[in-house]
């Protein structure tokens, strides 16, 4: 699978060790930074260009991390089309993409620790969209909330 990951300084040390597991595995990695410590970078400028691929499939998934998720998870979600979750549980990992077709996983480098971030990202990876009626149902009324005027 053609994967993007992207992290800030909080999550730089879990996207090395991450990155470096998801080759292993044999997946194509786009990584989209940061490439060294610098406690003055900001989620947007990494986690914006990860989401933006996941939104025109030059990647299939993606894997942003930042200090507690919170972050990546909200600029992730600017994206259109993308569908990202801040997950630290497995069946959420899972769930996410059966249910919700999840395409852009969420992490927090300083809240959980690298075995159970792996076995997250695992699990992310291996599920697949359930494509029930009722899940393209909800799925259609999200799409519909993007593309609508604000009222007031």
């Amino acid at each position: 699978m053609r994967l993007g990951i992207a992290a800030d300084h909080g999550g730089l040390e879990l996207k090395k060790r991450l990155l470096s597991d998801l080759r292993a595995m044999g997946h194509e990695m786009v990584d989209f930074g940061a490439y060294e410590p610098d406690p003055d970078d900001d989620y947007p400028d990494f986690v914006a260009p990860l989401a933006l691929a996941v939104s025109k499939g030059e990647v299939e998934r993606g894997v942003a991390i930042c200090g507690s998720g919170v972050g990546a998870c909200i600029a992730a979600n600017k994206a259109p089309g993308v569908r990202a979750g801040l997950i630290m549980d497995m069946f959420s990992a899972h769930q996410g993409v059966e249910d919700d077709d999840m395409n852009l996983i969420c992490l927090g480098g300083r809240v959980i620790g690298y075995e159970l971030a792996k076995d997250l990202v695992h699990e992310f990876l291996k599920a697949r969209f359930k494509g029930e009626e009722r899940f393209r149902r909800r799925l259609q009324k999200v799409r519909d909330l993007e593309t609508r005027e604000i009222e007031q």
